[in-house]
């Protein structure tokens, strides 16, 4: 009675009341749903609370240099004169300076919400989509976001059709990016040891798992952190 009562009320304020549902799953990862009342996935919810959490959060840096230069030193010894890279879901865009200053070569950054263009080098684009320059053009992708995708595989598939043959795409995965840390606005959370299994599934054989490094310098919030280093076939 009091549930329906509430949203009788919202309803005449002018807002209605839309679930965004966790799904649980018993193989290690998790996954929210952002449905509208249809059950249909609702694209305008997941933007507006990607948007609403840049925002809040605006102000915060979560890269840190010191691992942007171990991970330039690693692209270096596997990606001969690398001239172009992308950053997704960057905020501030300080990877991108970084990798720029330590590659020598063109990065930019990708942010889905309107602050982007604040920010050097930074575009506002979701990062679930490519742009048609970007397909077979990319030496290397990083991303500290791939929690924030509403559809990991769509995701990721996505970005490793940006990379040219034998290109890297570099996804940072830490503590805070496990079931127990996906929430709305960081939607998919996994357990490290899943990781690699999900992104062969997710390949279909097109891509690799290369490595998974032990970042040098970790955040003081989380108790693990790593770079997982896929590879482009």
């Amino acid at each position: 009675m009091f549930k329906g009562l509430s949203k009788t009320m919202i309803s005449k304020l002018g807002y209605e009341i839309r679930p965004v549902r966790k799904e649980v799953n018993t193989s290690g990862y998790v996954l929210y749903s952002y449905l509208d009342q249809d059950g249909s996935f609702d694209y305008e919810k997941y933007r507006k609370i990607q948007e609403e959490g840049n925002k809040r959060k605006i102000s915060q840096v979560w890269a840190i240099e010191e691992n942007i230069a171990f991970l330039a030193d690693y692209i270096k010894t596997r990606i001969e004169s690398p001239k172009f890279g992308i950053c997704h879901g960057t905020r501030r865009g300080k990877e991108q300076s970084w990798f720029s200053a330590a590659l020598g070569c063109d990065v930019i950054g990708t942010e889905i919400s309107d602050t982007a263009e604040d920010f050097p080098n930074t575009i506002q684009w979701d990062f679930h989509e490519a742009k048609p320059e970007w397909l077979d053009s990319v030496d290397f992708i990083y991303s500290n976001s791939f929690d924030h995708s509403y559809d990991p595989e769509k995701c990721l598939n996505v970005w490793m059709s940006c990379l040219k043959k034998n290109g890297l795409c570099i996804i940072e995965h830490s503590s805070l990016h496990e079931p127990q840390g996906a929430n709305e606005l960081d939607p998919f959370g996994a357990e490290i040891w899943v990781m690699p299994y999900l992104i062969t599934m997710w390949g279909g054989g097109k891509f690799v798992v290369r490595q998974i490094l032990t970042a040098p310098q970790k955040n003081d919030r989380v108790t693990h952190q790593q770079f997982i280093v896929i590879q482009n076939f």
